[in-house]
């Protein structure tokens, strides 16, 4: 299947504890569903002092599912991706702009 979202678009949470944030996509994980964004969904890791690092309390962002981010279109608004054909390859538009993202 296509992706709909990649790396580098900016979403919009729509359910859950971070609705209506919006955000980058730093990492897409297909296989599992997921997407990591930036700042949405941080949790709390607990890491230990090492010769590299000083350790403690680090944030760090979790996988969001897919179902739940929306593509932001060019007005700012949450909207759902399509493929169409133009100039024989295939392009993402958003369904409510009819605009290539």
């Amino acid at each position: 299947m296509a992706a709909k979202l990649k790396k580098g678009d900016t979403v919009v949470v729509l359910t859950g504890k971070d609705k209506g944030k919006q955000g980058e996509i730093t990492a897409v994980m297909p296989s599992k569903g997921k997407a990591v964004v930036a700042d949405i969904n941080v949790s709390i890791r607990h890491t230990k002092q090492s010769q590299n690092s000083q350790g403690g309390r680090v944030p760090q962002a979790m996988p969001v599912d897919l179902s739940n981010l929306a593509i932001v279109d060019g007005n700012g608004k949450a909207t759902r991706v399509g493929f169409r054909m133009e100039d024989g390859k295939k392009v993402r538009f958003a369904k409510t702009t009819g605009d290539v993202i």
